[in-house]
């Protein structure tokens, strides 16, 4: 308990697996070690099937949760084997589960957030406290859900004396804006790596374009990449989130009609342009004068991507997270570690400034151990 240990573990969009974290915050935040897993293939299937309406959904749904909760429970087991900590010692685990659907605001004027999990089999599985279901109270309360990661990079990155912006590149991308005296704004810029690991996983067979090679191999399709970009959600003002609910396949499809001779190569290289367009483009319309954009999430290990951002914005400086002390694909898992210990102490965070809910409240239902 001196170390104050939480676990933290994030399956994000791009639907690829699991990462998690065991990380002390006796003295600020202390990754002690990372694992991850991927998904077996026929629960990524079955995940991503479950993002549209489909026969007996409930019931795969729950079973889908059931084997997630497994894969989260292994990763648990690595992290305290690796580590020599006993389950007695962590607090609690942040559990993020998997997001299938995300309309908040929608239909009904409250709409809802799904991510699916069984807290309680986690809890069952692992002997520790665990806590879940991070997003449906800031919808409750006429937030967006999302994006909840800001909080987290105000404490981690949120040190400078100037504006820092964090950019999160997983399925869907994000961007936190953290300005002098505490001032934050964050929200989703769009897809991230969805469109182009879909894309690539049906022309080559990869789960996703290895630091952007393949997508370096071809040339952006101007007149699909208007398309594309023409997608009112980009114009929107923040707060506003989103998800596969709106960027996916068929509304991919739908744009690729009249582009049916188009390499898949050049195809891959708008969809990157695009994911470089819509983050860059919510900088320089946010924070045109911005210095220094911290990039996390698979997103910062695809050197063309990277690239494309620091083509796009000349004056700020473009680095991963790993060069600010947090590899890029411990970021999240981090900070949901983070929003577990939140939860525990009954800390409320000020959520208006990111995902427009009414005021301050406590995210997370706690399962005991």
């Amino acid at each position: 308990m001196a170390q104050d240990l939480y676990i933290g573990l994030m399956s994000g969009t791009s639907m690829d697996g699991v990462d998690g974290v065991l990380a002390g915050f006796a003295a600020g935040v202390q990754v002690l070690r990372h694992a991850s897993a991927p998904f077996p293939d026929a629960l990524r299937a079955e995940l991503m099937a479950l993002n549209a309406s489909g026969p007996n959904e409930l019931h795969r749904a729950c079973l889908a949760g059931n084997a997630l909760m497994r894969v989260y429970a292994d990763v648990v087991h690595v992290l305290l084997a690796e580590t020599g900590v006993r389950a007695s010692a962590v607090v609690a685990i942040g559990a993020h589960g998997q997001t299938v659907r995300h309309r908040p605001g929608q239909f009904d004027g409250t709409g809802y957030t799904i991510q699916l999990a069984q807290p309680a089999l986690l809890a069952e599985l692992t002997g520790i406290e665990v806590v879940a279901d991070f997003r449906s109270r800031d919808v409750a309360a006429g937030g967006q859900g999302a994006p909840l990661a800001p909080f987290f990079h105000q404490a981690v990155f949120g040190q400078g004396g100037g504006t820092t912006g964090v950019l999160n590149i997983g399925g869907i991308s994000n961007l936190t804006l953290l300005r002098p005296g505490g001032g934050m704004l964050g929200f989703d810029c769009g897809p991230g790596n969805a469109l182009m690991d879909g894309w690539c996983a049906q022309h080559t067979g990869a789960a996703y374009d290895e630091d952007g090679r393949w997508a370096a191999c071809g040339s952006v399709i101007p007149a699909l990449l208007d398309e594309l970009l023409a997608q009112p959600y980009f114009a929107l003002p923040p707060p506003k989130s989103t998800g596969r609910d709106l960027f996916n396949r068929p509304w991919l499809d739908a744009r690729l009609q009249g582009h049916a001779g188009a390499a898949p190569a050049d195809v891959q290289a708008t969809l990157t342009e695009l994911t470089a367009r819509a983050c860059a483009g919510e900088v320089l319309r946010h924070q045109p004068d911005l210095a220094s954009l911290i990039v996390c999430g698979g997103g910062a290990l695809n050197g063309a991507l990277m690239g494309r951002l620091r083509a796009l914005l000349p004056n700020a400086r473009v680095a991963s997270s790993a060069d600010h002390g947090l590899p890029p694909q411990q970021v999240e898992a981090a900070a949901f570690a983070w929003l577990a210990r939140k939860a525990v102490l009954r800390e409320k965070l000020p959520l208006t400034s990111t995902t427009g809910a009414r005021g301050a409240r406590v995210l997370g239902g706690i399962y005991p151990a």
